[in-house]
């Protein structure tokens, strides 16, 4: 993280020839970086370790996701990964395989503390207001990186994102537009989707209802009148 950290700053400073660190191009490099990090944590099976830098690589990337025109293909790599881990932290067995993790032997008490699923919580509701604006600006920056082991982009391999792009040019903007808005919107509505199941089983609170952002999304936090 310290490396990400002078390449970050550096890209808001005046080059020195005499330094060795580039500032990042764009949040896609940022991001490359970001994963691997994240790739290595997750390796380690050790959660004492896995948990606080985890949350440290979710905060920061709260910082960093507003400090460059938006990537969606960058962000939602990062996220899906980071969901995967906290939520598989958080129940004590990987929430694909449901193969038991290192260090979970005795249960869950070498998961999170409450202290640490209080932050969690935070940083998922955060990272789910930013996602919605960030990528909802009328900027995208070109995905040059590569991310999750292949190039291909999000829609490339989106039967409905396939259709859109080979509709003719009579097709209306509008309608055009408000496809991409529903696409972010369900995109971003599952942003940490399994972290927040987990951390409601947990903590015992419905988290979906707070934070659902979006077109069409409620806020079942209060009880009905």
């Amino acid at each position: 993280m310290t490396v990400i950290a002078r390449r970050y700053v550096k890209k808001f400073s005046a080059p020195d020839p005499g330094d060795g660190f580039v500032g990042y191009a764009g949040f896609s490099e940022l991001c490359k970086d970001l994963q691997s990090i994240i790739d290595v944590l997750w390796l380690s099976g050790t959660p004492s370790l896995q948990i606080p830098f985890l949350l440290n690589v979710a905060s920061e990337f709260t910082k960093y996701i507003v400090s460059f025109p938006p990537s969606s293909r960058a962000t939602f790599v990062i996220l899906r990964k980071l969901d995967k881990c906290f939520a598989s932290l958080l129940c004590g067995q990987d929430i694909d395989t449901k193969e038991p993790l290192p260090g979970f032997e005795n249960g869950l008490r070498a998961g999170m503390t409450t202290t640490d699923m209080v932050r969690c919580r935070s940083l998922v509701e955060q990272s789910r207001i930013l996602v919605m604006e960030v990528l909802s600006s009328d900027t995208e920056e070109t995905d040059d990186a590569d991310l999750d082991g292949g190039g291909e982009s999000d829609t490339d391999n989106d039967p409905d994102a396939l259709s859109m792009a080979n509709l003719g040019t009579g097709q209306s903007s509008t309608a055009w537009v408000e496809d991409d808005e529903a696409r972010l919107s369900m995109d971003v509505v599952r942003v940490y989707e399994n972290t927040i199941v987990q951390l409601g089983n947990r903590l015992g609170d419905t988290l979906g209802g707070k934070i659902q952002i979006g077109i069409g999304a409620e806020d079942h936090s209060r009880p009905d009148n």
